[in-house]
């Protein structure tokens, strides 16, 4: 659970990130421009089949041995955390989410900064809320669940990668 809470913390910054591109305008930009949505649309692509590929190389391998773990640990944070991050910035859907989502929320005649800020603050409470309680099943299940299981569910999620890379390679905004 303590790996996992670099991972929620690096989805939350992510959130941040997000939505400020959105506010300064980065989400309108890839709404309007075919290039720098696809340049951004063919990084996700390309980190979502890396870590597909990376996934289903380690399953089956133990992430953290009982014995050293704290040192194991401990080089784990990093990776989690920047896998996390990067797998929400590098997905235009995300930025075209918040584009289409933030705006009925945001009052153009009240400053928009404050605005931004506190509907971030909103956001990101409840995705670290989420998050957290799936980190905690997945503890629990972890702890349960025998090695040969653990592996074919590591399998099942870098396929699961290698899917969504798929499907976002093959992703088009609808036409306006």
């Amino acid at each position: 659970m303590a790996i996992a809470t670099f991972g929620i913390v690096g989805a939350a910054l992510s959130d941040i990130v997000l939505i400020g591109a959105v506010s300064l305008g980065l989400g309108a930009l890839l709404a309007t421009s075919q290039v720098w949505f696809e340049v951004l649309k063919w990084l996700g692509v390309a980190y979502l089949c890396y870590l597909g590929i990376r996934v289903l190389r380690q399953a089956g391998s133990p992430t953290v041995a009982p014995s050293d773990s704290a040192p194991k640990a401990d080089r784990l944070i990093r990776p989690v955390f920047l896998r996390s991050f990067l797998v929400a910035v590098t997905n235009p859907k995300g930025y075209l989410f918040f584009t289409a989502f933030l705006p009925q929320f945001i009052d153009p005649t009240a400053p928009l900064p404050s605005q931004y800020a506190i509907l971030t603050l909103i956001f990101v409470t409840i995705d670290v809320m989420v998050m957290g309680a799936y980190a905690a099943l997945g503890a629990s299940a972890a702890r349960t669940m025998r090695a040969g299981a653990q592996k074919w569910i590591e399998r099942l999620c870098g396929s699961s990668f290698l899917l969504l890379a798929t499907g976002l390679a093959f992703y088009r905004r609808s036409a306006e």
